[in-house]
């Protein structure tokens, strides 16, 4: 860019209205393939997967909170000259999809099972066209440059392919295999569901305690879950508990099923809780399943899929569970076998994330992935290094989990999704069939039913989406991938699976270098935000209301490694005023004529204010840097935010007037130097306030897109301290200066000549015009007449100023409104020291309610030394 290109007339709107240009300034952004990437263009790579969106869902805060980061970082490693590439795309939300599209049908009166399997999926497929995907245009909104040329979605044929290709290999490798275990169940939907769909909350329930036997041979046992004792087969009581030694090894009845179910001992009994005895279902609840498996205790399934009763050999077959509780809570009552209950009694209870029902633990027959091996290597990668965790300390929260899964439970009880490639023969024949495998055909063979878990397909992200199990040149380029930015939250689920499924796939090779945790967005109080707690924001208002850059700008401010962020619509607005702080700024600098130079004046021709604000702005890029590195983008917005609005347009723009209104040399050095750190300062804020600083870059420099500029580099210059010196005992006098004018009631644009002493000897004689123009002071006339001073202490001596105040104030009206005030702080005074001087008050009252009065004493001090002072300095007295 040259100085003559950039003097040309450039000129910006009054103010900026991000709803007239946000728009079309993504589009051209797209239009112009900046965020398109060529895998063989050479340059070092960069690549970030996003953590694909349900093809159900909208933005919500806390995607644009992930997503700012993202971008961020996509945007910022683009202007350092790598091929940067965001990679988009969705997941298909297998149970999302599917109870939405049920939903659907049943309000049509149509039940989706007489439809049948394909014609089911034609709807699914339907919708998606038509209503799938709204995300995407959302996140346009907010400015994410992604590579819109390789969105993916999770039911591509590339991405199926893949499915079906890993899950041959983990079949053919021992590490797949179907049996009957126990699994999260929602009856509402009638399938098993992941860990991560379910949602524990404390609920109000009863604990009814009931007698199983009787005489010497009964035991008393407790549970919120009284239905379930119709599949119990054991109680089991601890190997050293003497009160139950003569029971283990015999058979106890157990109530209202003609049954007898033996005693067992098992140290996983605590014979401190309760009575020591607890009843054991096998079938329905994870612990006792255990422990019917350590004494090979029948495991009786006594629900259907839909929680109902079922098989049970009892009067209850057919009941709702929750009916089922309440029945058989009366019939033991009714055979004197409830020895106590307990309402309510609070407890944790699982929910189903979609349909909002308690999961019920059910015994079923399911595919799973053999984890062992797999989450060894994914320990390993990252207790060697290979994969950094960031912040380090949840590194440890990493390994409680990896260290400690469980089989995978993969299948699931649906028909959209990844159907399982397993066939079935007449003569109890398993087929997996692999992407160019040709399934077996004749009389009697079938496809197994279920599809796979979504987390299945979206554990192969980051490599599918690159074409795996081909060879690409995407896949060679860009995988591993730089950096996976997510949510703790999910660090145990999706994070986990990745890491298997990638190590396994990719010959050992990890799917990503760093794992950089972010914590959750919670309202302003550090609270959790939901719904019912009506502390929930939609990003989309906000940005209609403020615009996306100060959404962004808000996010990444809070946004401090592994920790949560809270958020406020007051904060935004926040954000917002700095955008207009920014781009009242840069209209000042077109104004005033501000160039970006090809190179700087030379240093020595410079001013100190100039050569202040240089070695600011090269301190700056090399913080910003640092905590970018370190993924601390909290504190990185928060030093780009001080020096902006702080240091660069509360005093340099400042400054700058009066050196550019001198004219000659030092206006034209003025410009350029000005210009400079403009320039840098837009593009250091471009990755989180891209919208904005794209229309100012562009009209101050003249040049493409700032999206395409170079990253800010530093010069390398020494700084030069005593100019800073200089500059801050300037900044202290001016600062001074103004206070006590304000204390002198004197208007903020009111000017009134003054003296000022002492300056030359503190070296400060260059920074005189600037002083007179920041504090609205003029020179002595012939009738100059000194009627209020100060003495100002800065680096090196003291500097005296004189102000003439005649005829600048109404004295009288300003000395009566001055003893109104003396006389409020005075009454201030007199009321907190009387209640401090009261025992009765400082001895019983909390201690912060105490502090807080002697802070109001202390304040109404300082207000009557304040007031007395400039009463008795004022004229006329």
């Amino acid at each position: 860019m040259t100085e003559t290109s950039a003097t040309q007339a450039r000129e910006l709107p009054s103010s900026w209205n991000p709803a007239d240009a946000e728009a079309e300034l993504y589009q051209r952004w797209v239009a112009a393939e900046y965020f398109t990437v060529d895998a063989h263009s050479g340059k070092p790579p960069f690549s970030i997967v996003i953590p694909p969106p349900n093809v159900t869902g909208s933005l919500h805060i806390g995607h644009a909170f992930e997503h700012t980061l993202m971008d961020l970082l996509t945007r910022r490693r683009r202007m350092q000259g790598y091929e940067a590439l965001w990679l988009p795309g969705m997941d298909h939300a297998s149970i999302a999809v599917q109870a939405l599209v049920e939903n659907q049908l049943r309000a049509e009166g149509v039940d989706h099972r007489e439809l049948g399997r394909e014609g089911f999926l034609d709807r699914v497929w339907q919708w998606k066209e038509e209503h799938g995907g709204a995300i995407l245009a959302q996140m346009q909104r907010l400015g994410d440059g992604v590579d819109w040329t390789r969105e993916r979605f999770t039911m591509d044929d590339g991405l199926s392919r893949a499915v079906r290709t890993i899950f041959k290999r983990l079949y053919d490798d021992g590490l797949i295999y179907r049996a009957e275990q126990l699994v999260n169940w929602s009856p509402q939907m009638r399938t098993a569901i992941s860990d991560i769909e379910v949602e524990h909350r404390e609920v109000e329930g009863e604990l009814v305690s009931m007698r199983y036997g009787s005489g010497a041979a009964s035991v008393v046992v407790a549970t919120t879950r009284v239905e379930t004792m119709l599949g119990d087969t054991a109680v089991a009581v601890h190997p050293d508990d003497e009160r139950y030694r003569h029971l283990v090894g015999t058979e106890i009845e157990l109530p209202l099923t003609g049954r007898t179910i033996p005693v067992v001992a098992d140290e996983h009994v605590d014979p401190e809780f309760g009575t020591g005895a607890v009843k054991v279902t096998p079938a329905h609840d994870p612990n006792d399943f255990e422990i019917g498996k350590r004494h090979d205790l029948a495991m009786l399934t006594i629900m259907d899929d839909t929680g109902r009763i079922a098989d049970s050999g009892t009067r209850f077959d057919g009941m709702d569970r929750f009916e089922a509780r309440e029945a058989v809570r009366e019939a033991l009552a009714a055979q004197d076998r409830v020895v106590a209950e307990k309402r309510p009694y609070v407890h944790s209870v699982g929910h189903s994330s979609r349909s909002k029902e308690p999961i019920e633990p059910r015994l079923s027959m399911q595919w799973f992935v053999k984890v062992g091996p797999l989450a060894q290597a994914a320990g390993d990668a990252v207790r060697d290094g290979s994969v950094a965790v960031h912040p380090p300390e949840m590194a440890k929260r990493y390994f409680d989990w990896i260290d400690n899964l469980h089989d995978w439970a993969i299948s699931r009880q649906m028909w959209w999704g990844h159907r399982i490639p397993i066939w079935y023969g007449p003569n109890d024949e398993v087929v997996c069939v692999g992407p160019d495998e040709q399934p077996p055909t004749g009389e009697g063979w079938r496809q197994d039913e279920d599809v796979l878990d979504t987390w299945f397909s979206s554990g192969l992200w980051p490599f599918s989406t690159m074409g795996w199990p081909e060879d690409t040149a995407d896949l060679r380029t860009f995988y591993p991938t730089s950096v996976l930015v997510t949510g703790y939250d999910i660090l145990f689920f999706w994070v986990a699976r990745m890491m298997m499924l990638g190590l396994y796939a990719m010959d050992g090779v990890p799917p990503f270098n760093v794992i950089a945790l972010h914590g959750m967005v919670r309202d302003p109080h550090g609270k959790k935000m939901s719904k019912s707690a009506g502390n929930t924001v939609d990003p989309l208002e906000w940005m209609d209301t403020y615009g996306a850059d100060a959404l962004r700008f808000t996010l990444a401010r809070g946004a401090n490694p592994g920790a949560d962020a809270p958020i406020s619509e007051e904060w935004v607005a926040g954000s917002r005023s700095f955008v207009t702080k920014l781009w009242n700024a840069t209209r000042f600098a077109l104004a005033k004529g501000a160039v970006v130079p090809d190179s700087l004046p030379e240093r020595g021709t410079l001013t100190d204010a100039d050569r202040w604000i240089l070695d600011r702005t090269e301190a700056l890029i090399g913080e910003v840097d640092e905590l970018l590195e370190d993924f601390q983008f909290a504190k990185s917005t928060e030093a780009l935010y001080h020096f902006t609005w702080d240091e660069f347009c509360d005093w340099y723009v400042e400054l700058s007037k009066v050196q550019i209104d001198e004219g000659g040399d030092r206006a034209e050095s003025t410009r350029a130097v000005l210009g400079h750190v403009l320039d840098v300062v837009l593009k250091l804020l471009h990755p989180t306030i891209p919208f904005v600083t794209e229309k100012l870059w562009t009209t101050l420099t003249g040049g493409e897109s700032v999206v395409v500029a170079d990253w800010p580099k530093q010069l390398g210059v020494e700084a030069d301290d005593a100019a800073a010196e200089r500059v801050a005992a300037m900044q202290k006098l001016v600062t001074e200066i103004r206070r006590f004018r304000s204390d002198q009631g004197l208007k903020p644009g009111q000017k009134v000549a003054a003296r000022l002493g002492g300056v030359a000897a503190l070296g400060l004689a260059e920074h005189v015009p600037h002083v007179r123009s920041l504090v609205k002071i003029t020179e002595p006339g012939e009738d100059f007449t000194s009627s209020a001073s100060l003495e100002v202490a800065v680096a090196g001596g003291t500097a005296d100023v004189e102000l003439d105040l005649s005829g600048a104030i109404d004295v009288t009206a300003e000395r009566k409104r001055l003893e109104k005030d003396l006389a409020a702080a005075e009454k201030e005074l007199s009321g907190t020291e009387k209640k401090l001087a009261n025992p009765s008050f400082t001895d019983k009252a909390p201690a912060e309610v105490v502090d807080k009065i002697k802070i109001r004493r202390d304040t109404a001090q300082a207000d009557i030394d304040r007031i007395t002072a400039r009463l008795e300095s004022m004229p006329g007295k």
